[in-house]
């Protein structure tokens, strides 16, 4: 199921991508495409088996692209939609949000993503994972990148979820990867 899920995802990104590279060349549907995997980084009582897959879509309807200093783009952040998907019946997730981007160099450049997920993750079985405590979670992410061209980029990834003791049971999800990103 989940596996059938992530592949849905990606390829609705990669139609999607297809029709923007052609039909709205003029006008970019979306910013970038990335695609990841990553492992959980919990402790022993929360660690989450197997590998999570992810794809996420970026727009940029503020035109982060053409931010010129710092503070440009952290008034520009970019528009975010993704999944994480467990390839071993654990959590997975689908999440919103914005993302703020910052470069370092011309070819080394920071991420900082905040918004909300949904989650299919335990919510209170004890010894069955992370305990998540609700289905709605907020999601953060960092990410380490590199420019490889002025498409391809290359990322080291962290992803955080939890709901901020909302809930009675805040374990969270907690990931460490790496993702390829194609910019149009």
């Amino acid at each position: 199921m989940n596996k059938t899920i992530f592949g849905s995802v990606v390829g609705a990104i990669l139609a999607v991508s297809a029709l923007s590279s052609t039909a709205f060349a003029q006008e970019r549907l979306f910013d970038e495409v990335r695609i990841g995997v990553s492992g959980s980084i919990q402790s022993a009582s929360t660690f989450e088996k197997g590998a999570f897959p992810s794809a996420t879509v970026f727009f940029d309807p503020f035109d982060q692209r053409h931010a010129q200093s710092f503070m440009d783009h952290m008034l520009r952040p970019r528009v975010h939609v993704g999944a994480i998907v467990s390839t071993a019946g654990e959590a997975s997730q689908v999440f919103a949000g914005f993302t703020w981007t910052a470069p370092i160099t011309d070819k080394i450049f920071v991420d900082l993503g905040f918004g909300g997920a949904f989650n299919n993750g335990n919510l209170d079985k004890p010894n069955d994972g992370p305990k998540v405590g609700c289905h709605a979670l907020f999601h953060e992410s960092l990410g380490l990148g590199y420019n490889i061209t002025n498409n391809w980029r290359v990322l080291a990834t962290v992803e955080h979820s939890s709901n901020a003791n909302l809930c009675d049971y805040n374990a969270g999800l907690s990931y460490a990867g790496i993702a390829v990103g194609y910019k149009f």
